[in-house]
């Protein structure tokens, strides 16, 4: 033969073992895995829930009783929704540091439901587009939330939802 031989029921299930626990140590290692898992330990089931199956989660303001919605990012991503759900402003805040997505949303959370005039007073606000309205990950990756949709289908869904053109016709990018 080869030289190839059966390796024993027991080799192959450690291996299998350690290959698990290289997967699960790096997984550790990766800050954004890590400011996902912050984050999800954070959100009440109602938000886990609501930011698994769309990609952004609502929050209700402490002093004044608003609604924000915070979409996946780390700029620009709060939005004050109006009585009907729809972005009235947008608010952008972030902490100081370079910090991953995770990390600036749980921030933003805590920020609007703990001192939410505090958070406004420092924060620029600006009028949300309809870009900022359409959802830009289509579906969800291997690892959750976050996998960008493709340019086509980004630039499909600003034709569908605006039809806004340039002058040479070609559709405006605001990504």
């Amino acid at each position: 033969m080869l030289g190839f031989r059966r390796v024993p029921i027991n080799w192959r299930s450690r291996f299998k073992a350690m290959c698990r626990l290289y997967i699960r140590h790096d997984d550790e290692k990766d800050p954004q895995a890590r400011g996902l898992r912050l984050l999800h330990t954070w959100l009440s089931p109602p938000q886990l829930e609501q930011y698994s199956a769309k990609g952004h989660f609502d929050v209700i303001g402490c002093a004044t009783g608003r609604r924000y919605r915070i979409h996946h990012g780390i700029s620009m991503n709060v939005h004050e929704l109006d009585d009907a759900g729809r972005p009235k402003i947008g608010w952008c805040f972030v902490p100081q540091g370079c910090l991953v997505a995770g990390d600036v949303m749980l921030a933003q959370k805590i920020a609007l439901e703990t001192s939410e005039i505090r958070a406004l007073s420092v924060a620029n606000n600006f009028v949300p587009n309809d870009w900022a309205v359409i959802p830009r990950c289509v579906s969800h990756g291997p690892r959750g939330f976050g996998q960008q949709a493709s340019r086509p289908e980004r630039i499909a869904a600003v034709d569908q939802s605006t039809g806004s053109r340039s002058r040479t016709g070609r559709i405006r990018q605001w990504c």
